[in-house]
C-alpha cells in the first residue's frame, strides 16, 4: 500500500462540491486553509491546489493529519468539559468544513438543547455548513458568514443574536485559526474585544501552532506554503499564546500541547510531533 497522501485521500472534481468552482469568491488555483485542513483530516471537499499545497508541507511534516486530529480531539474534550460546567451555548469561529464530532454533535450528545453558532468566511464552508450542520430538534445550529477579525459583526449578527443569549455564559471556540491573524493585525487586542462580549462564567478554547523546538526547515516550509494560500500563517511561542488568554483564568493543566490537555483514559498517545498549543480559559 502506498504511503503517499495523494493515495490516502480521494480527490474530487470541484463541480461535485456544494459550490461551483467559478463562484466569484473562489479561486480554485489558490489553496484555502479550510480546504487544506479538510484534506489533513481525510476529507474530500478540496481542490487540486489544496492537495498540492498540503503534500508539499508533508515533505517536512508527514504527521500533519495526526496534528489536525489532535486539534479535533481537544475541541471535543473541551466542549464536553464546558457542557459539564453548565455551558449550553457555543460560538465556533473559523469552524472549517464539517467533520464528524463537530461542536453541536458533541454538545448535544450531552445536552440536546445546546445551541451552536458556526462562523467562517469561506464560501465552500458556508455551503457545506448550511447543508450538513443540522441540529437535534431540541437545540439550534446556525452558521454565519463573517471574518474572525471582525468580532463586532459576529456578535452583532442577527442569526447569532437569535440563537445566543449574550447575557449568559458562552463557550467561545478558536481552534487552529488565530495563527492566520498576523502580529500587525494585533491578535491580543482582538481577543480583548472578544472577551468584552462574553458574560462572566464564559470559557474560551484556543489552539495555536507554534514552531517552538521544531526543526527550522519544517516550519519555514509551512510558512512558505501558506504564504501562497489565501491566508498567511504566523507561528507564536508559548509566551505569545499565553498572552492571548489575558483576562481569563487558565484551567489546569494550563497551556500544553493539544494531546496533553486532559487526555481521556485509555486513549492511545498521539504519535504526532508537538506543533500546537491548546488551553481553556475561564472568565471570572
Amino acid at each position: 500500500m502506498s504511503n503517499s497522501p495523494r493515495d490516502r485521500f480521494r480527490p474530487v472534481d470541484p463541480e461535485s462540491l456544494g459550490v461551483a468552482s467559478n463562484h466569484a469568491d473562489i479561486d480554485p488555483e489558490v489553496p484555502s486553509p479550510a480546504r487544506m485542513y479538510d484534506f489533513y483530516l481525510g476529507g474530500k471537499d478540496n481542490f487540486a491546489s489544496d492537495r498540492r499545497a498540503a503534500e508539499e508541507i508533508y515533505t517536512q511534516i508527514p504527521d500533519l493529519p495526526e496534528i489536525a486530529r489532535d486539534n479535533r480531539g481537544i475541541l471535543q474534550r473541551a466542549v464536553r468539559h464546558m457542557v459539564a460546567s453548565g455551558i449550553t451555548q457555543f460560538v465556533d469561529i473559523g469552524t472549517g468544513l464539517p467533520t464528524q464530532g463537530s461542536v453541536h454533535e458533541t454538545a448535544q450528545a450531552v445536552v440536546p438543547e445546546s445551541r451552536v453558532v458556526y462562523v467562517d468566511n469561506d464560501p465552500i464552508v458556508l455551503a457545506h455548513a448550511r447543508a450538513l450542520l443540522t441540529s437535534r430538534p431540541e437545540g439550534t445550529t446556525r452558521y454565519i458568514d463573517a471574518d474572525l477579525r471582525d468580532p463586532e459583526s459576529i456578535f452583532g449578527h442577527p442569526s447569532l443574536r437569535e440563537t445566543i443569549d449574550p447575557g449568559k455564559p458562552i463557550g467561545l471556540l478558536l481552534v487552529a485559526v488565530l495563527h492566520f491573524v498576523t502580529e500587525e493585525e494585533d491578535p491580543y487586542e482582538l481577543l480583548a474585544t472578544y472577551r468584552s462580549y462574553l458574560a462572566p462564567g464564559s470559557y474560551v478554547l484556543i489552539t495555536h501552532a507554534s514552531r517552538q523546538d521544531r526543526p527550522e526547515e519544517a516550519w519555514r516550509k509551512m510558512e512558505e506554503v501558506y504564504a501562497r494560500s489565501s491566508a498567511k500563517f504566523t507561528f507564536r511561542d508559548r509566551a505569545q499564546v499565553t498572552r492571548l488568554f489575558d483576562g481569563f483564568d487558565l484551567l489546569e493543566p494550563g497551556l500544553v500541547y493539544c494531546p496533553e490537555w486532559r487526555p481521556e483514559p485509555d486513549t492511545p498517545q498521539s504519535p504526532s510531533a508537538p506543533w500546537n498549543f491548546g488551553g481553556v480559559g475561564y472568565l471570572p
